[in-house]
């Protein structure tokens, strides 16, 4: 992954970009905490951050996901939240949308608590052949557990398996609701770490158990996401890709008015991850005023939908594309040149999408809009490890500069709170 923060600087951009003084006087204010960071990480007293070195728990997560996996043609996640973000963007590696790799299961997440959207899957799966696995730290997140009892009330009323050989629950270690339904049915439970909570739970079970039911390699996506680690937290802050992007954004923010950070990746398997990105920025820095909105976007679709915006718009926004350096279209049927097809005569899928991703990014900065950019060499396990790990560092070092907590999301719960009293009381609105 190679940041290029240059374009984003006031020699590119003008007077709207950030000046080079401060982007390195920002990034060296880190310089103590990401010592303090890395040293946590060995002792393993930061939780989140010594995840991406640990090897002992793969074979375990590896054999859990072989018996789920038996039998089945569909693994559904239950979950929302950080619960189910990580999850969602490691497996879309192995799924685009096509169906999974051969001999694996397919696996859906259910996210969201639209009936609708439960009523048509089990119109149309087979209980037979599905296997449920509920994700909540707590273990009273509220939709988690209606999910759970819906799907286990759909297992039953088919008078199909047990639930206890279709359910598995992953939530922490203590007394809680889901703790309760899988003590009722025998269900098997899983440990969920009480130290790491969802948005950071990527490189742990909650993220790696569907990403190996999926098929993919487990090890290599700890693997990126230490590479990653190493590079930020043992580099000096004027080198440390995360230290950087967290200055940029915060120092942007703070001196230009740029409270919007676009996040725009150029290949469709990376588009969860802009989702993924969107709650860990936002949950973790929006506190007490402060923090910048992270938008969700897509190259080369938003071209077409959001770029007029971005250009001639109000200039308030970060842009950060995600850009592919080898783009391989050669399996793809090439262009016969039957009808003339101009300057598209002899290009392929790959042309174009590089042409354009190169285009955007130089025509962001040409007006004037602060515009960095990643590239990486392929969408792969490592790839995907890096990239996650890259932006849970970045979020935690610019919480640093904000003087907020990362880790908590206080504001949250009053939401949460009126739901519980709204469903106790019975009230409609």
């Amino acid at each position: 992954m190679f940041p290029g923060y240059e374009q984003d600087l006031e020699g590119a951009i003008g007077p709207r970009g950030l000046s080079k003084e401060s982007l390195i006087g920002l990034s060296e204010s880190l310089r103590e905490y990401l010592r303090e960071l890395q040293r946590s990480r060995e002792s393993n007293d930061n939780k989140i951050l010594a995840l991406v070195d640990k090897t002992d728990d793969l074979e375990k997560i590896l054999t859990t996901a072989f018996r789920i996996s038996e039998g089945a043609e569909t693994v559904v996640i239950l979950g929302t939240g950080g619960s189910s973000l990580g999850g969602q963007t490691l497996v879309r590696l192995a799924d685009l949308g096509f169906g999974p790799k051969p001999g694996r299961p397919r696996v859906i997440f259910f996210d969201n608590i639209d009936p609708v959207t439960f009523r048509a899957f089990f119109h149309t799966s087979d209980p037979q052949k599905t296997r449920f696995i509920a994700i909540s730290k707590s273990g009273d997140t509220a939709e988690t557990i209606l999910q759970t009892e819906l799907c286990l009330s759909w297992i039953k009323a088919s008078g199909g398996p047990l639930p206890k050989d279709v359910f598995t629950i992953i939530t922490e270690e203590k007394p809680s609701t889901l703790a309760q339904i899988a003590m009722a049915h025998d269900i098997p439970r899983i440990v969920h770490c009480p130290d790491i909570g969802g948005r950071y739970s990527s490189f742990s079970n909650v993220g790696l158990l569907p990403a190996a039911i999926a098929g993919l390699d487990i090890s290599a996506i700890r693997l990126g996401g230490a590479a990653a680690m190493d590079a930020s937290l043992k580099a000096c802050p004027d080198k440390s890709p995360a230290a950087l992007g967290a200055a940029l954004n915060i120092g942007l923010s703070q001196q230009k008015g740029i409270r919007t950070s676009v996040l725009m990746p150029y290949v469709d398997s990376l588009r969860p991850f802009t989702f993924w990105y969107r709650q860990i920025w936002a949950e973790s820095l929006g506190k007490d005023g402060k923090g910048t909105l992270p938008v969700s976007a897509m190259g080369t679709v938003d071209q077409h939908s959001q770029l007029q915006l971005y250009l001639d718009g109000p200039p308030d926004k970060l842009f950060t594309l995600i850009l592919i350096k080898n783009i391989d279209s050669s399996r793809l049927p090439a262009v016969t040149g039957e009808v003339d097809l101009g300057y598209l005569n002899g290009k392929s899928l790959g042309d174009l999408l590089d042409a354009s991703q190169r285009a955007t990014a130089e025509t962001l900065v040409r007006n004037g809009r602060p515009t960095r950019v990643l590239r990486i060499a392929r969408v792969d396990e490592e790839a995907i490890g890096a990239l996650m790990a890259h932006y849970q560092l970045e979020t935690i070092l610019a919480a640093r500069l904000l003087g907020v907590d990362p880790f908590d999301q206080p504001a949250v719960e009053q939401g949460k709170r009126l739901a519980r009293e709204y469903l106790a009381n019975k009230e409609t609105p």
